[in-house]
């Protein structure tokens, strides 16, 4: 038999099957987020929804006083497209808190 011949049965009979199974525990063993990582998100999604309200109260007090105010561009609770990925992230929140 050919050298060619032999190195290609090599690699698609053993190089091949190793270098899928390598990467399967690379992967498998890929760093993932823990529970106290979970715990640690959900608390700074909270901290942000209430500086969030902060923020409109602190806006509309401003502009109460100054009629020229206009507040920045952000995530509001009145805009339906940011409704919208708020309520993606808390079904999300929600279905971690239900599976645990």
């Amino acid at each position: 038999m050919p050298f060619e011949v032999v190195l290609i049965v090599f690699i698609v009979l053993v190089g091949l099957p190793w270098m899928i199974l390598h990467y399967m525990t690379r992967w498998k063993t890929a760093a993932t987020i823990t529970t106290d990582d979970e715990v640690l998100l959900e608390e700074l999604y909270s901290l942000a929804k209430r500086l969030d309200e902060r923020m409109d109260t602190v806006e509309r007090l401003v502009a109460s006083d100054d009629p020229s105010f206009t507040p920045t561009k952000r995530l509001l609770a009145d805009q339906e497209s940011d409704n919208q990925q708020l309520r993606e992230l808390e079904k999300m929140i929600a279905e971690k808190k239900g599976a645990q």
